[in-house]
């Protein structure tokens, strides 16, 4: 069966479940989206390394990832294989030192977190991404910015409405308390907002 590359082209907050978040997947070359409900955990552990951040601590999945390479166990590529009943099942497969290849079976936001941070490619297969697939023509797809600030249907979400608003109400001096502030609570995809806010004030005012 012929494999299908993704990409990863949004995370935000789910706004089809409380307290979750959602990863959308593109394939190359094509208008498919394959959005993918994650917890919070891991989309903190995937926003860390998408934006290249520094968390005070290492994460669950920079200490594995740092546990591969150890043992130079080389992540090759992750493939999202199945979707059974709303769940999403994926494997990495990995080479070791003597060059066998290895599969092992994730979950998928855990394999995607660690494909962020092994720079692998990313696969499916096209009954996957058909049953999953949100299609949007060149002439209703959204702009990168909404794509990035919405949930897997690709509508604004009350709740990210109001919360983009009360950032563009603050002063960069607020911004850059509350991204401190953030950054000790280690809410890392909030952090990736506020961190553009402050990038956008500053762009303009130059």
């Amino acid at each position: 069966m012929e494999k299908i590359e993704l990409e990863i082209v949004a995370l935000s907050h789910s706004i089809t479940q409380n307290n979750s978040y959602a990863i959308v997947l593109r394939e190359l070359n094509g208008q498919r989206k394959m959005p993918i409900v994650i917890g919070a955990f891991e989309a903190q552990a995937i926003a860390v390394a998408l934006e290249k951040m520094q968390p005070t601590r290492p994460l669950t999945h920079d200490l594995f990832y740092g546990f591969m390479n150890t043992f130079n166990i080389e992540l090759v590529e992750i493939i999202v294989y199945k979707l059974d009943d709303g769940i999403f099942y994926s494997k990495l497969v990995c080479l070791q030192a003597n060059d066998q290849v290895i599969e092992i079976d994730s979950r998928t936001s855990d394999a995607l977190a660690l494909a962020v941070r092994a720079n692998c490619r990313i696969f499916t297969y096209d009954t996957v991404i058909e049953a999953a697939s949100i299609f949007l023509n060149d002439e209703n797809r959204p702009n990168k910015r909404a794509i990035q600030a919405s949930g897997p249907s690709a509508k604004m979400g009350a709740e990210e409405d109001k919360e983009e608003d009360n950032l563009q109400k603050m002063s960069l001096s607020e911004l850059n308390a509350l991204l401190q502030k953030v950054l000790e609570q280690e809410d890392y995809v909030l952090a990736i907002e506020i961190r553009d806010e402050i990038q956008a004030r500053i762009s303009n005012k130059s």
